[in-house]
């Protein structure tokens, strides 16, 4: 074995040891609490047989794009489909990508210059740190939803600062003070930044949207494939950063464009998600998780409910225990989460019922 080979096979066999190697596995059939379907359009048969009459309609919707968008891959598709999500979430104009993580490693990668600082979340999303990597900007974080230590930065820095924040955090299912930290930008002219993966569709258009502070944030990331069903994402900006992305941002230039039905499907489950409330139901089986009286990190109102238990063969047993059940959840181990912080992470969706809710939290109470 070369050297190489060898340093490959020892890290694997070091996280093989802890129990946290991971792998690929076939799907498995369960009752899920582990999905980012948090409204069920993933699933949802008059959506698929929507796109499957339009598909029959006009075939050359599974036509390969042939290209990046800006060679011979551009489309009306995804010009119409740009439209429509900046006409809904209320900004100036919107560019599409292949995928949340893409849309992140353009933004942070492309924005900031050399005499820039990034000031980061400290759990905001791994794509977003990658990014950093990708980028000639200082790098800082801050402590998570810390105002006074986030202001603590950026007083002392003396180029500009771009601060990057998720709305929901994915592990800690908790909330950002989003119009807090818009007045810290706003105080110290930085540009704030938002992902919303997994606050799109679960809060309507997102929280940006919500609270309206679509003037007070330079961008804001929103992914298809949680809520909404489908996949793809798209920076949601000015006309001016939309510009300056088609230009500079290496994983818009480089990579080849998606086919038209995964555009059409996006306008599709927008139009689906307008015409139909699919939170209330969601908001009710949030509230009769919280109500059985888990200890968790996560916001009353959060589709992730995030239960800590750091021994982990106490964790593999519950998650095993739940399996045998027939419950679908994750359990999040190191590095993924700061060591002593692992959890059994359980999404919570609109198509679970109040007896499944239950009974998941009956057993985990009984295992920990």
């Amino acid at each position: 074995m070369s050297n190489t080979s060898h340093y490959f096979q020892t890290a694997l066999n070091k996280r093989r040891e802890e129990g946290i190697l991971r792998s690929l596995r076939p799907p498995t059939h369960g009752i899920d609490f582990y999905s980012n379907d948090y409204l069920g359009l993933a699933r949802n048969a008059e959506l698929q047989n929507i796109l499957l009459q339009q598909i029959t309609e006009t075939p050359e919707l599974l036509a390969g794009s042939t290209g990046s968008r800006l060679i011979s891959g551009n489309s009306i598709e995804a010009l119409t489909t740009e439209k429509l999500i900046a006409d809904q979430h209320q900004y100036p104009s919107a560019l599409l990508f292949q995928s949340g993580y893409n849309a992140n490693l353009a933004l942070l990668s492309a924005l900031p210059n050399r005499h820039d600082i990034i000031i980061m979340d400290e759990l905001v999303h791994r794509s977003v740190h990658d990014a950093c990597r990708m980028s000639h900007a200082t790098k800082l974080k801050f402590r998570h939803n810390d105002l006074d230590n986030l202001e603590e930065k950026l007083k002392k820095q003396k180029g500009h600062c771009y601060i990057a924040v998720e709305s929901l955090y994915s592990m800690d299912g908790d909330l950002a003070p989003l119009q807090e930290i818009a007045a810290l930008a706003e105080k110290y002219s930085a540009s704030l930044l938002v992902d919303e993966a997994h606050a799109f569709g679960v809060f309507g258009n997102g929280l940006v949207c919500q609270q309206q502070l679509q003037d007070k944030v330079l961008a804001t990331v929103v992914t298809y494939g949680k809520a909404l069903g489908a996949h793809g994402a798209a920076i949601l900006t000015n006309e001016l950063i939309k510009d300056y992305l088609i230009n500079f941002a290496s994983p818009f230039i480089y990579s080849t464009s998606p086919q038209d039905w995964q555009w059409r499907m996006i306008k599709n489950n927008y139009s689906y998600l307008k015409s139909n409330d699919l939170s209330t139901q969601l908001m009710e089986n949030i509230r009769t998780f919280r109500k059985q009286g888990l200890s968790t990190l996560s916001s009353e109102s959060s589709p992730i409910q995030a239960v800590v238990i750091p021994d982990i063969m106490k964790l593999k047993n519950v998650q095993q225990v739940l399996l045998e059940k027939g419950f679908l959840t994750y359990a999040v181990y190191s590095p993924t989460v700061k060591p002593g912080t692992e959890r059994l992470r359980i999404c919570l969706h609109s198509f679970n019922t109040e007896k499944e809710i239950i009974e998941l939290t009956q057993i985990i109470q009984h295992h920990i």
